[in-house]
Formats: structure tokens, sequence, C-alpha cells
């Protein structure tokens, strides 16, 4: 499996060269792109939220450990995926971190093609991540197009209402309802009510009036 240019970049965070230079034949020998950094600061000096893709860390570097460069990007708020590289004695911190919102944590020495398919789930995910960004952006773009009263009749269609139902609770004609629903249906982009009421709760939304 080889990742396309919209899967991420997998970076690298350790202090030894002699590691970081056989990650990076790793990964780019299964066509992985990757970026090196040799300490926890100097990425996090590179850091940014636009950046895409996975974080390979040691856990014990100098100065900054994987542990305290975690807590950092997790309060900037990166959501990008973390695997942890962990020496003998250290797993039962590792662990710790999965119940934190670590990815993974792999012991050294590493199994090559471990460490490769896991990079490449990470990819995945953060990619898969991305999507459902992009379309809970576009599904809140659509809301904003309604009308306040086609939202009106959209809070009452997803509670499964007829439309004689909604025209009577909103003192308003059934055609006008009817004329309101096909509106909804068209600038969401569903076909039901069943298929509008998954759209919202699959992206977390509820609409209430």
């Amino acid at each position: 499996m080889t990742p396309t240019s919209s899967s991420g970049i997998a970076f690298l965070i350790d202090d030894d060269a002699a590691v970081l230079d056989a990650l990076s034949w790793l990964l780019r020998s299964r066509g992985i792109p990757s970026k090196n950094w040799n300490s926890a600061e100097a990425f996090l000096s590179d850091y940014s939220p636009q950046m895409q893709g996975c974080l390979i860390v040691d856990i014990r570097m100098q100065d900054m450990t994987g542990f305290e460069l975690f807590d950092r990007l997790r309060t900037l708020g990166c959501p990008m995926p973390v695997i942890f590289l962990t020496g003998h004695g250290e797993v039962s911190k590792a662990v710790q971190v999965l119940k934190q919102g670590a990815f993974d944590f792999i012991e050294k020495p590493f199994n090559d093609n471990e460490l490769a398919d896991r990079v490449l789930e990470a990819l995945a995910w953060d990619k898969s991540r991305r999507a459902r960004g992009q379309q809970s952006h576009a599904i809140h773009d659509r809301l904003r197009s309604l009308t306040s009263r086609e939202k009106e009749v959209l809070s009452h269609i997803i509670k499964g209402q007829m439309n004689k139902i909604i025209a009577d609770e909103l003192n308003i004609a059934m055609r006008t309802v009817e004329v309101h629903r096909s509106h909804v249906f068209e600038k969401m982009g569903v076909k039901s009510a069943v298929e509008l009421a998954t759209l919202l709760a699959e992206n977390g939304i509820s609409m209430s009036y």
C-alpha cells in the first residue's frame, strides 16, 4: 500500500541520528514520505496546525521528552495520531499515554514491517479524520443556506412528523410545508427524512426550535 500525497507525512522526532536515518529509509522503502527533527523543541518551532499525517516520537530524548511533547501538542489542539517508540522499562508509561489518546507505542528494537504497517494505519486514520471534518464543514454550510422557516420545518422533519402535523404546529398551509420540505432536501443533498436525520446524527448536529 502506497499513500497518495493527500495521505500526509510521517513526522519523525528522535535525538538519535542513526534512528532517524533508519526510520527514513524504512518508510521510504514503503513509499511513505517523511520529515525529520532531532528534538521535540525543533519540531515545535516548525509545528503548524496545517500539518497532515502522523508523528513517530521517541519517548526518551534530552531536554523535552516525548511525553512532554505529546502533552504540549494536546494543549495546542494537534489532532494528528502519535506513535511512540519506547525502550524496555517504559512500557507502563506508554500504556498511560495510550489512555490519553496516543495512537500506539512500539518497543525498540522494533520490527520494520510492524512499524511501517502502523504508520500506514495512522496516516489512513488521519486522512479519514480530515475527510470527516470536511464533511462536517460542508453540512454546516448547507444548514446556513436554509432560511429560518426551512430550519423550523427541518427540525420537525427529523422528528418524523408528517406534513399535516408540521403545518398545524407552524400554523401554515400544508402545501407550504411541502415546498419547504422539498427545499430542505435539495439544499441538504438528501432524498428522505431518514437520510436527513442520519446525516445530522452522524455529524453530531441537533436541531431544535
